[in-house]
Parts: C-alpha cells; structure tokens; sequence
C-alpha cells in the first residue's frame, strides 16, 4: 500500500489516502462524462480528510444515494461516495459498495499515463428517479 497525498484546485480541499493504484475508472455515464474524472475505489477506511467536512459542498441527484463531495471555492470534486447499485446490477450481481471514489487527477506526483484505465459503462444503467 502506497499513500498519495491530493488535494482540489485551490487547495482548500486536502487529503491523502493509502491504496494500491493499479487501475482507474473512466465512466461514461452524464455527470463522469462531464465531470472528466479518473477514479480509483477504496475503503472508506482508507480516505483521510486534512480539511473539516463543513469546507466542501455536496451534490445528489437521481436516487440521492451517490455523494459527491466538491470545493466550494474552486469546484473540483476531489472524491465521492458512489451511489447504490441499480435494482439492474443488483440482477447482474453487482453488491453495495461502502467505500470512496478517488478522483485520482487530484493526486499529487502521479502519471495518469502509466495507470491502466478500466471502462465503466455507466451510460447503460438505467437509473430510477424517486
């Protein structure tokens, strides 16, 4: 295990966090495809917020049940909590997932490059709007 140390744009928003990065997500679903974030899952263990939480802003949107937690100031969203699985992937098998997303662009010293990127192809979920 490896620890990175990242942080938002301006800085307001630091943190660091200890993973293996072996891969990164790349999803195509609206707001990721917008977003143009790289991410990387760990446990929720793992994310150590240097900033208070009262520093960022949260957006929900759909289910309500993704978190994504951004800066204030310059807008960049440094991490989030993903939403619950669809009742579609919970048909394929896909289990709840109670960790973070790392927005692995945030880290400090690394070649996204190097970093084998898998496809999330969340474009084909449907999503269900309460």
């Amino acid at each position: 295990m490896k620890t990175y140390r990242g942080s938002c744009h301006c800085g307001r928003v630091r943190f660091s966090v200890e993973m293996e990065l072996d891969h990164v997500r790349m999803c195509d679903c609206s707001i990721c495809l917008r977003r143009g974030a790289l991410n990387h899952r760990v446990p929720k263990e793992s994310l150590r917020l240097e900033t208070p939480w009262e520093e960022l802003s949260l957006y929900q949107w759909g289910s309500r049940t993704a978190k994504d937690y951004f800066c204030h100031v310059c807008g960049i969203l440094p991490f989030r909590r993903p939403s619950d699985p669809t009742p579609q992937e919970v048909s394929e098998g896909i289990k709840p997932f109670n960790g973070w997303a790392i927005n692995v662009r945030c880290l400090e010293n690394i070649d996204i490059q190097s970093i084998p990127t898998k496809q999330i192809h969340g474009s084909k979920i449907e999503i269900a709007n309460p």
